[in-house]
């Protein structure tokens, strides 16, 4: 539902793209980032890249501190895909990747985040998609069956993780995909 994108920060800090880029690929690389959205804190999260490459510090320190401005905001039409869902009475959920952390800075700023029945922060249950216990972990807590529950997510690997675990599942290219994916399901009428 958000877009995420640390260049969104980055592109204005470090405006020489060969820099950015090795920032982004060496110092505080995708892995990096999502050993936050496992659970680990940002202060340590932060240490770590800091001890590893500490001529970046003030750069990885803005990752933590200007977090706020990786994330563009709702992506377009899905507000509307969601509001469609709860009209129609559907139970609507959240299953992200993302910092027990900045889950609730996000929440403060976009409070579309809070019209879910339920969520599911990998941050604060160290486990991360695709790991098929997340997907199970969703199913138990909310009392929702695998096939009759859908998911959609923008990484590949995410869907089939999901799909292991019987959980109908598609890739994410855009809202009025979505919304025709969720008429072709009966979920939402034609």
């Amino acid at each position: 539902m958000l877009t995420w994108d640390p260049r969104f920060l980055f592109d204005e800090l470090i405006p020489d793209p060969d820099l950015r880029d090795h920032f982004l690929r060496t110092v505080c690389p995708p892995e990096w980032n999502l050993a936050q959205d496992a659970g680990r804190s940002w202060a340590d999260g932060v240490a770590e890249a800091v001890g590893r490459h500490p001529d970046c510090e003030p750069y990885i320190r803005a990752f933590d501190q200007q977090w706020h401005r990786t994330v563009g905001g709702p992506v377009e039409g899905t507000a509307d895909v969601m509001a469609d869902v709860r009209a129609a009475g559907v139970g609507l959920y959240a299953l992200t990747n993302f910092s027990a952390e900045k889950w609730p800075v996000a929440v403060a700023q976009w409070p579309q985040l809070t019209h879910f029945d339920g969520v599911v922060v990998s941050g604060d249950e160290s486990l991360v998609k695709p790991d098929p216990r997340i997907y199970q972990l969703l199913l138990d807590r909310f009392g929702l069956t695998a096939g009759r529950t859908y998911f959609t997510d923008d990484n590949p690997a995410n869907v089939d993780g999901a799909r292991r675990v019987g959980i109908v599942a598609d890739p994410f290219t855009g809202a009025d995909r979505l919304r025709t994916r969720l008429v072709e399901l009966g979920v939402l009428a034609g």
